[in-house]
């Protein structure tokens, strides 16, 4: 089983390497672009077979190390 995790910033942080991607992409060329939010992409193997407490298990790792939860959000999709 896999888990795949996105994290990324809560409305209203400031996110300064989105800014800068958005900035470089503009000087690139690439018109158009209104705002860029940059994010952590997170993918565990995991030995659990039982999709339900797999997510649990997840998620307390969301809540205990992968994310921050005070800036950021995060959403857990299990593949089987």
């Amino acid at each position: 089983m896999k888990a795949k995790i996105h994290v990324t910033f809560k409305e209203g942080v400031l996110d300064p390497q989105g800014k800068a991607v958005r900035n470089a992409l503009g000087s690139l060329g690439f018109d158009g672009i209104d705002r860029v939010r940059q994010g952590k992409f997170i993918e565990i193997d995991l030995q659990e077979n039982d999709a339900e407490k797999a997510r649990s298990s997840v998620k307390e790792m969301c809540e205990q190390l992968l994310a921050n939860t005070v800036i950021e959000n995060y959403a857990i999709d299990i593949i089987e």
